[in-house]
């Protein structure tokens, strides 16, 4: 079984991180007070792309309150929030969400078989409806940039409209922290675990 903590985000397999976690000391006020929002929030700890993202405080700051919203309110069901996840952090080949968000969407519901085919880069088959519904509109999403009338339609009468921004909207956030960490080249957390491999690459 491959260690994830050893392997690189995207192609950058055996790299050396570039934004690593500044030491303590080195950090401005601003910094030091979005490091501690982190700390004192649902985070519980600067780590993933906050590492990275530290270097702008502000963007920081402004980025984990989308997050927060998005992974802890939404109106989405945790199954399909996570699920979407998945999708993307696999997309992008992101070793620090996958090794994350799998177990996640894994202790949310959905079966382990559907993880294991989506990080080997089947289709997954086994999916309740509403998470199939999710799965071919994150896929289409990334694929085409946009979704076609037929699976807005389908999205739209699942979730509603304020779901379909909220879906769209994950999976941009998510895509966007893991292109972060991708050239940051930040690691998978120490000790995570999926239960799984880690993507392969």
């Amino acid at each position: 079984m491959a260690d994830p903590v050893s392997l690189g985000q995207g192609h950058a397999r055996g790299a050396t991180e570039r934004l690593p976690l500044p030491a303590m000391s080195s950090l401005d006020e601003a910094q030091r007070a979005a490091a501690q929002a982190l700390i004192d929030g649902p985070r519980k700890g600067v780590y993933g792309p906050f590492v990275p993202l530290l270097r702008s405080p502000v963007l920081l700051e402004r980025m984990a309150k989308v997050g927060e919203y998005l992974r802890f309110d939404s109106a989405l069901d945790p199954r399909v929030r996570e699920l979407a996840t998945c999708v993307a952090a696999r997309h992008v080949s992101n070793q620090f969400e996958w090794t994350m968000h799998a177990p996640l969407a894994i202790k949310a519901g959905v079966a382990p078989e559907a993880i294991e085919a989506l990080r080997q880069g089947a289709t997954p088959r086994a999916l309740a409806p509403d998470e199939q519904d999710g799965v071919e509109f994150v896929r289409e999403l990334l694929a085409t940039h946009g979704v076609s009338d037929l699976t807005y339609r389908a999205a739209l009468a699942r979730w509603g409209e304020r779901g379909v921004v909220e879906l769209t909207a994950l999976v941009g956030y998510f895509v966007t922290v893991s292109w972060l960490m991708n050239v940051a080249r930040t690691p998978a957390q120490a000790g995570a675990g999926t239960g799984i491999d880690a993507l392969p690459q």
